[in-house]
């Protein structure tokens, strides 16, 4: 592998940078909302998949 100067990474560095496509302020916004409302989905779903569970053990052991 050939070695680069520090000064030679550091333009390929900034033009890799150039090239990615920055998320507008909207669309972060919408998906860290989105995001927010499918943890909270995920979290009632185990919650209640929990309960039923706890519900069928002590059932099932007469607890």
């Amino acid at each position: 592998m050939a070695k680069i100067s520090p000064g030679q990474y550091v333009r390929e560095v900034r033009q890799e940078i150039s090239k990615v496509t920055w998320p507008t302020r909207k669309e972060t916004v919408v998906t860290t909302i989105a995001v927010f409302i499918m943890v909270t989905l995920a979290a009632i779903f185990f919650l209640i998949i929990d309960q039923i569970l706890a519900w069928l053990v002590s059932v099932i052991l007469g607890v």
